[in-house]
């Protein structure tokens, strides 16, 4: 009935069951059973579109399983109708549908695409209903969704995969998941669902193999400190997120995880009331879902109860990504305003401005002391916000300057970053601060750097930059910094109103005083290494996706109907030419009377020669032997009396 009108498909079966009657026992239920599914099937003008261009029959299993329940019953007792009438209409429901007049438009931005190909008329896409809707609001902000009806043949035969015949199919049945990776807007880069349907695998799959995000591993109290936490770089935040359901991540969280790899790294822990007093006690976390933010060693953790949206949740990463002392690194002096290449934070304009320099080697000494600097740091922020008369003028210097943001703070790592530690700690004793480990001794200092900025000699340094030195002094007074510094080490003791003094005094008499400033040409810091970000899909899995991809391919060659007759028509001509070749090496050859060219030509090369002889002989022309020439039969050698010969 393929491509039969409907009013052809009722007139068939009524001719059929014209002839049926159930008394007869000449009807079997399971012949009922397959001409009326045939008929409901194909009356239906949705699901015979489905039939007739896509071959979709997704009820087909239903025949076997009535033939069973009605294997023994009278087919007049069947229930009618078979099949239940689905009217799927995606767009109340506030999903956004595709056509082929919108399709090009619609691909302005960068945004990947995840589209649905569905069917008004299909069962499986009605149920999925509720897993895409749970789907698009986890995509929310990370990608573009769609729908495409399978009424529009032409954009539906763009989307859909194709046999050897050119016949348009789905390998998985309805809904079909395709998705355009990032900057992707055409037909060949398009990536293909082949799971199974559910919220869980769907978005999985499109954060690792479309969007390449990295995956957010989750952790048990008794991994999270080995696993997670010891193998946190020190200039990152930590960030804990504790779950009820133990989901993989969202697809918005692993996008975050990507955009704040430089800043923070992320940890699942799936909650259980069991551990409740060993979070509570640890990180003060009363039940799940939370978020858990650690910074600096020794700070208590920031802890966020509840469940949020994408936003939320962007908003108070951005708030916390930055260490309270974030680490000196090649990355971020210029931004921490402690590099005399660069400027102050406080802008262009400033021409005087302090960083405060934690050095040390990594070690239980060096975090008592970033923890002690976060304390200074404290200090001097609740200090500008307390009242009048009771803010302490010694501390005054030190608090406007870090107001204004003339004052950074910052550490350093005194092993890795060696040479920049030894340039500004020259000291007998700056081996137990700079450089590898040679004792167990670490001593981590605290220096202040004012950094100073002449208008006048930095348009000097400018213009002798641009110009090529004349003589080997320039060219050395010329690479220098342009930014005057002056360095002073901390000698006092280890308590934070005696470092907010010294810090006060310091800035006070960098700004007031006349002091000599020097420039010189300050070592580069080191480029750390960074983390490796493992993204996207494993090349294990992407070789038994290929594999897989490649079988599917071979199998969809078997299925086509011309195979069978391309083989066949292969074998009788490999076949017919095998005979034709033994038929040709079995008969004799055929003798015959007439001479070959090869024979013709030595023919007349004799002639030529004989005729040549009988030229020279009437001529008397011969030419003696020569010596060369065979020895006479009848020879005879004659020896001289002077021989050798006895």
């Amino acid at each position: 009935m393929m491509y039969s009108s409907v009013d052809d498909v009722r007139e068939a079966y009524e001719s059929i069951a014209s002839q049926w009657d159930s008394d007869s026992g000449e009807a079997r239920p399971a012949d009922f059973i397959k001409i009326q599914y045939a008929y409901e099937l194909l009356t239906n003008l949705v699901w015979k579109r489905d039939y007739d261009v896509y071959g979709i029959d997704e009820s087909v299993h239903i025949i076997e399983e009535l033939e069973k329940q009605y294997a023994v019953k009278d087919f007049a007792k069947v229930k009618l109708p078979l099949l239940e009438v689905v009217s799927y209409e995606p767009e109340r429901e506030g999903f956004m549908a595709f056509t082929s007049q919108d399709f090009a438009s619609k691909f302005q931005d960068s945004k990947p695409w995840l589209i649905q190909v569905y069917s008004s008329g299909s069962n499986s896409s009605a149920q999925f209903s509720a897993a895409w809707r749970r789907i698009v609001d986890l995509l929310d902000g990370v990608a573009n969704h769609a729908m495409v009806e399978l009424g529009d043949v032409r954009l539906v035969t763009y989307l859909a995969e194709k046999k050897p015949t050119g016949q348009v199919f789905f390998r998985k049945g309805l809904p079909s998941i395709v998705a355009f990776p990032p900057h992707c807007k055409t037909a060949d880069c398009l990536i293909r669902f082949e799971g199974d349907l559910s919220t869980d695998t769907v978005t999985d799959w499109f954060a690792t193999t479309v969007l390449e995000l990295p995956r957010v591993f989750y952790h048990t109290k008794e991994t999270l400190v080995p696993k997670f936490l010891s193998k946190v770089p020190p200039n990152k935040v930590k960030v804990i997120l504790f779950s009820q359901t133990g989901e993989r991540a969202t697809p918005f969280v692993r996008q975050a995880a990507k955009d704040y790899w430089k800043f923070a790294s992320l940890s699942y822990v799936l909650w259980r009331e069991e551990d409740a007093s060993f979070w509570w006690n640890g990180l003060e976390v009363e039940s799940a879902p939370a978020m858990v933010i650690m910074k600096d060693p020794g700070l208590k953790p920031v802890v966020y109860h509840g469940s949020g949206n994408r936003t939320w949740f962007l908003e108070i990463l951005e708030q916390n990504k930055q260490l309270k002392l974030p680490q000196l690194r090649s990355t971020t002096s210029m931004e921490l305003g402690c590099d005399a290449r660069g400027y102050s934070r406080a802008g262009f304009d400033t021409a005087t401005w302090y960083c405060a320099i934690l050095v040390g080697r990594q070690s239980v000494e060096l975090n008592k002391m970033r923890e002690t600097m976060c304390r200074v740091q404290d200090a001097l922020s609740n200090h500008e916000k307390s009242d009048e008369t009771s803010k302490d003028p010694s501390v005054a210097p030190a608090a406007s300057a870090h107001t204004t943001k003339r004052l950074s703070f910052a550490w350093l790592d005194g092993e890795v970053q060696s040479k920049y530690c030894f340039f500004y700690v020259q000291s007998e004793t700056s081996y137990d601060t700079c450089g590898t480990r040679r004792a167990p001794i670490d001593v981590p200092r605290i220096l202040i750097v004012r950094y100073h900025r002449n208008a006048t000699e930095s348009a000097n340094a400018e213009n002798k930059s641009s110009k090529w030195p004349k003589t080997v002094w320039q060219s050395e007074a010329d690479d220098v910094d342009p930014a005057a510094q002056l360095v002073v080490s901390y000698d006092g003791p280890a308590e934070t109103p005696e470092i907010i003094k010294w810090l006060s005094k310091m800035i006070e008499d960098g700004d007031n005083k006349n002091l000599p400033f020097y420039r010189a040409k300050t070592p580069e810091l080191v480029p750390e290494s960074a983390e490796p970000m493992r993204s996207g899909v494993p090349r294990s899995v992407k070789a038994t996706q290929k594999v897989l991809s490649i079988w599917n391919r071979i199998k969809d060659y078997l299925t086509d109907p011309r195979v069978g007759p391309t083989l066949l028509l292969g074998a009788l001509l490999s076949a017919g030419n095998v005979w034709w070749t033994r038929s040709r090496s079995t008969q004799p050859p055929v003798q015959t009377n007439q001479p070959s060219s090869n024979q013709s030509d030595n023919n007349v090369d004799e002639e030529k020669k004989k005729r040549e002889q009988r030229r020279k002989k009437a001529e008397g022309e011969e030419v003696p032997a020569s010596i060369t020439d065979n020895e006479p039969k009848d020879a005879v050698q004659i020896l001289s009396s002077g021989s050798d010969s006895d």
